[in-house]
């Protein structure tokens, strides 16, 4: 009877661990969608390189980077109605399904044969599709199409610095940056403080996107990047499932906000399929949205108020983590006022980078597996025992005095488990 009954103990025990750690792995897998593989589009193009032609893949489970953000929270609050999101890439594609009839192209940005910038405007405002779970932030922003790059993909300080002027000049009340560029300019930091005299908020990626063949051992020395790092830039770092920066990603010396970048799935500029990517510039994108849906909801704040907003609302962290629901449902106090000179707000230093909030949450059914295996192992194991070899309560009225003897230890919590599983 006993060793039948050590042996049912056991095997419970070994389902409970089996529950504890998937409880601690479901998150990730869950978030991460399903195994459907996703093309990896590029931001940027060789020379001889053809044009990206749209994917016939579709992402049809919820992406990962949906559930950190909790959009389905978001999405009865706000819509982004009303706002305009200058996108500054490499142009968007006015027939991109999932923007259709939202796109105002400047110039020939109408046009996107990288296919980088109609993927940052889906992250921004694309619409939900039959059998597709995947969606912007804001679905019902209007998207300004402005060029930062050639059409290859290559981006310059002139090119930036005119295509904020022209997503500014066009209306938009919001406007993303994707290039990360390693020196300022004068024509750079113009276009910034037009932008802010015109309450037009600037976000941008605070670090290029990282090389596809990065490693642990790749990672370059931190430093600025612009217009990032620009006075009135929001300046937004990626990170990936679990909160931390990619392998082999850049640094800057300091970022405004954080939000998803690694391996995230967006649409491309033909077709109804999904592609996926990585990189600073698409977490801007997610920022981009969420700014959108606040100036909807909020008209009354300015651009600089919106930031603040956006960043006093984030998860705290060394660099604060986008939190969209937070940011709508909440109200500016006066602590948390606009800074002078239309700043986005005293950045964040790294590199240090903890947990996000959603993840620190899903470790509580872990935790609570994790106490029903001791109550398990106490009631199965010890106490029985225990009382066999004539354990008692300790009383008041009497001194301690030793054990009994031939008392053996309580089996490992990893013994029984380990046995189980092997079986």
């Amino acid at each position: 009877m006993t060793t039948t009954h050590h042996k049912a103990v056991a095997a419970g025990l070994a389902l409970l661990l089996t529950g504890a750690a998937s409880a601690v792995g479901a998150g990730s897998a869950t978030a991460a969608g399903g195994t459907v593989q996703l093309p990896v589009l590029a931001s940027r193009l060789d020379a001889d390189a053809a044009c990206a032609t749209g994917s016939d893949r579709r992402a049809t489970d919820v992406p990962w980077e949906q559930v950190s953000l909790q959009l389905s929270r978001t999405w009865p609050f706000a819509s982004g109605t009303g706002v305009t999101v200058g996108v500054v890439d490499t142009g968007v594609s006015s027939s991109a399904p999932a923007l259709k009839g939202r796109v105002t192209a400047v110039g020939d940005a109408g046009t996107d044969c990288v296919g980088h910038g109609t993927f940052v405007a889906g992250l921004v405002g694309a619409a939900v599709a039959d059998g597709v779970r995947f969606a912007g932030v804001a679905q019902q922003a209007r998207i300004l199409a402005v060029r930062g790059s050639d059409a290859r993909g290559k981006a310059s300080a002139d090119r930036v610095a005119e295509g904020i002027r022209a997503a500014v000049d066009g209306g938009a009340k919001v406007v993303t940056v994707s290039a990360a560029l390693a020196a300022d300019s004068a024509a750079l930091r113009s276009a910034v403080a037009l932008a802010a005299k015109k309450d037009v908020l600037v976000i941008a990626a605070a670090v290029p996107d990282a090389p596809a063949t990065a490693t642990s051992t790749d990672t370059p020395p931190a430093r600025d990047y612009y217009p990032a790092a620009d006075d009135g830039v929001l300046s937004v770092l990626d990170v990936d499932v679990s909160g931390k920066r990619p392998t082999g990603a850049y640094t800057p010396f300091s970022a405004s906000i954080a939000a998803p970048g690694d391996g995230v799935v967006g649409i491309g500029p033909k077709k109804a399929g999904h592609y996926i990517g990585s990189g600073a510039s698409l977490a801007a994108g997610f920022v981009a949205g969420a700014a959108a849906l606040v100036r909807s909801v909020h008209p009354d704040l300015t651009a600089a108020q919106t930031a603040t907003l956006l960043r006093s609302s984030a998860y705290p962290a060394d660099v604060p983590r986008l939190d969209p629901y937070a940011a709508v449902t909440s109200v500016l106090t006066d602590t948390a006022a606009a800074p002078a000179r239309g700043d986005a707000g005293t950045p964040v230093h790294l590199p240090a980078d903890k947990a996000v909030g959603p993840l620190r949450r899903a470790l509580w059914p872990a935790s609570g597996g994790l106490a029903v295996i001791i109550a398990v192992v106490w009631l199965g194991l010890i106490l029985p025992r225990g009382r066999r070899l004539g354990w008692r309560p300790s009383r008041p009225e009497r001194a301690a005095g030793p054990g009994p003897e031939g008392a053996e230890s309580p089996v490992p919590v990893g013994t029984g488990a380990q046995g189980t599983s092997e079986s």
